[in-house]
């Protein structure tokens, strides 16, 4: 058995790899570069897998010994050859202290530069924690000061998250993790980012779980009768003051995004344009998802409204993806998370400028999702759906408010596009809970039924 056959059968199995293979059949190691030899060793490789008509690439930092210990089991890969086991090293802190180490001596070996941002200092004895639960990368904990993102799926071209916190960190925003260092190689195709360094934020809490908690306190809470009429405002669960502050905060990352990488205005008909692509990306889902096809012609309609708008459009960098899982809540206020877009969308499109309400949409969109979630599979969702409208109305309506008034674009005074915007993003969803979460289907086909 080949270490090539040890990869294509541990490959299938993780969260962030996009095949649905069981084996990865016609695995190719790319790239291999040792990074510490003896025992243990610690190999980085860049694997690529035929997927779509496409290869697509993968990183992998493989850890080799001769016996691996217990602590380490749950991570073994398999076989490597001459008697050795390989292991995923990002689960080895005695490996990945190396990485540190790369970005803070600034090392180039083989393919692979280490950088590291002027004036950051970077704790190389600290132990690692890998975290559990995500799906597109793979992140580590450094003690309590700083986190490596390890990007999975590999793309060429300057990768918008280290570029977008770089220029914002160096702008003096409160509301990113300010990065200390990177990894990178370099292909034909330009820059590869494998890896951030970033100021991690140990009491932070994520927006989704924030806002589940705010919903659950809410269903949950003494005041719901049995006819529900409790107001989210009248009892604990109430998450607008929160929703007004991230829209300032949304606000203030989106002036500063302009001010760093500026802002174009784009001729009459841009909107016809956008939805144009609206529209074709409505059918394709609609010959894919049958249930959405009873919605069809009224969100055609709302696109069709858009089309008829005029007037030029001013466009900027956006983050791309965003929604109350890219947020984190600290003690002095919220913070972004990964502006590298959504990963299946080519590089090119992410880095491209966007109208800002299209970040807008998502969050509005985030705080539907989180509300209809917590009534999956309840008994009593239909008791609990005016008031989960209720909380969802309020927390848009803050969010808006706190964007407006920070500067941003008035999300009310720009209902047509902000609607067909929202409903642009429900048919991704739809599209994405068919193919991945089926159970959850009814979540966007609701919203889009409702709005």
């Amino acid at each position: 058995m080949t270490f090539e056959d040890t990869l294509a059968a541990w490959l299938p199995a993780q969260r962030w790899y996009s095949g649905n293979a069981v084996t990865a059949r016609d695995l190719s190691i790319t790239s291999c570069v040792t990074l510490a030899a003896g025992d243990p060793e610690l190999r980085h490789l860049i694997i690529s897998v035929p997927s779509g008509g496409e290869n697509a690439r993968y990183q992998v930092l493989a850890g080799i010994r001769s016996h691996v210990p217990d602590r380490l089991r749950h991570a073994v890969m398999g076989p490597a050859g001459a008697g050795r086991t390989a292991y995923e090293a990002l689960h080895d802190p005695e490996l990945t202290r190396i990485l540190l180490q790369g970005m803070a001596d600034q090392a180039t070996i083989g393919r692979l530069h280490f950088g590291r941002e002027a004036g950051a200092v970077i704790d190389t004895s600290q132990d690692s924690l890998m975290l559990a639960g995500e799906q597109s990368n793979s992140s580590l904990i450094f003690g309590e000061s700083a986190i490596l993102k390890v990007v999975r799926r590999l793309f060429p071209g300057q990768n918008p998250d280290l570029e977008v916190t770089r220029a914002l960190a160096r702008r003096g925003s409160q509301h990113v993790a300010e990065p200390f260092g990177w990894i990178e190689t370099s292909t034909d195709g330009g820059p590869v980012l494998l890896a951030i360094l970033s100021r991690y934020l140990p009491a932070a809490s994520d927006g989704w779980s924030l806002a589940v908690t705010s919903l659950r306190d809410l269903y949950f809470g003494d005041g719901v009768g049995a006819q529900g009429t409790i107001r989210p405002d009248q009892a604990g669960g109430d998450f607008a003051g929160e929703a007004f502050r991230l829209g300032i905060a949304t606000a203030e990352v989106h002036a500063d995004m302009a001010a760093a990488f500026g802002v174009t205005v784009l001729p009459p008909g841009t909107l016809a344009v956008l939805a144009d692509q609206m529209t074709r990306r409505l059918d394709a889902a609609c010959s894919e998802v049958p249930e959405l096809r009873p919605h069809m012609d009224r969100i055609r309609g709302s696109f069709a409204d858009l089309a008829a708008m005029g007037g030029p459009v001013p466009v900027q960098r956006v983050h791309g993806d965003y929604h109350l899982g890219q947020v984190l809540r600290t003690a002095t206020g919220w913070v972004v998370l990964d502006f590298e877009g959504e990963p299946a969308v080519p590089l090119s499109e992410r880095r491209a400028p966007g109208v800002a309400l299209r970040d807008v949409a998502g969050m509005l969109r985030s705080f539907d999702y989180a509300a209809r979630h917590q009534l999956l599979d309840r008994p009593d969702s239909e008791r609990l759906r005016d008031i989960a409208a209720e909380w969802v109305e309020r927390s848009q309506a803050a969010f808006c408010k706190g964007y407006a008034e920070a500067g941003g674009t008035d999300p009310q005074a720009h209902g047509t596009l902000l609607r067909a915007l929202m409903l642009d993003k429900a048919v991704y969803e739809v599209v994405y809970e068919a193919r991945h979460r089926p159970s959850w289907l009814p979540i966007p086909l609701d919203s889009i039924a409702a709005a």
